[in-house]
């Protein structure tokens, strides 16, 4: 009897020690929040936007007229983009800082375009019923197949192959766990703090290690035959 105390003392033990916090990942909730993820801006595909217009919850001043919602062309469109929570434990983390949670999920058609399928994020970073957590969103552009993860977007993203965006970073309380339900993506005790509408776009790449260097060796050779 006494080693079988033993073990469940164990088991509780490791449960505890794997446990993670968790988030309900969802932008539309009626009467608490309601954000929207645009496509790139026609014509303008480089422009970052972010905040809340006059259709969100909580209401903002950010004119999303020019903008088009993802999902809104049908499920073939919803389901090839792609959106995952991303959380770092603790308030005002460093939005490079911030790792995916899982699942990841897709967009939602009609009157709910603009919004992912709703989930709920378990955060493998973050300890259940933490007081605090920075959390943002991103999302991305998988018409390819080719970026599945976060990680293969980023980096698609970051050099110019494909539309991407990341929220505002927001410091989330209560993640859920025990004590706590799985929270919504507003802070209960600063509603200042949520998570607020965005867009995907083109950023622009950034010079490699190897074109710079390349570039300061032809510089180097002009300037040799010049002497």
């Amino acid at each position: 009897m006494k080693r079988l105390i033993l073990a469940a003392i164990a088991l509780t033990c490791a449960v505890s020690a794997f446990a993670q916090g968790t988030v309900v990942f969802n932008n539309r909730v009626a009467g608490t929040l309601l954000t929207h993820i645009y496509l790139p801006q026609p014509g303008n595909s480089q422009l970052s936007f972010s905040g809340n217009g006059s259709n969100d919850t909580p209401t903002g001043a950010r004119d999303w007229t020019a903008f088009g919602l993802i999902g809104a062309s049908g499920t073939a469109q919803a389901g090839a983009y792609m959106s995952v929570l991303l959380a770092a434990p603790g308030a005002g983390a460093s939005v490079d800082t911030l790792v995916p949670s899982v699942p990841q999920t897709t967009f939602r058609t009609g009157t709910a375009a603009g919004g992912v399928a709703p989930q709920t994020a378990t955060l493998g970073n973050v300890a259940p019923d933490s007081t605090i957590a920075t959390l943002a969103v991103a999302a991305w552009d998988n018409t390819s197949g080719q970026y599945s993860t976060w990680a293969l977007a980023r980096t698609a993203w970051l050099n110019g192959l494909i539309a991407a965006g990341i929220s505002p970073t927001w410091n989330q309380d209560k993640i859920g766990g025990v004590a706590n339900p799985a929270p919504n993506l507003i802070n209960s005790t600063d509603p200042t703090q949520h998570l607020s509408s965005f867009n995907i776009y083109f950023a622009v790449p950034e010079p490699s290690t190897f074109a710079l260097a390349g570039l300061g060796a032809a510089a180097l050779m002009i300037f040799r035959r010049r002497k």
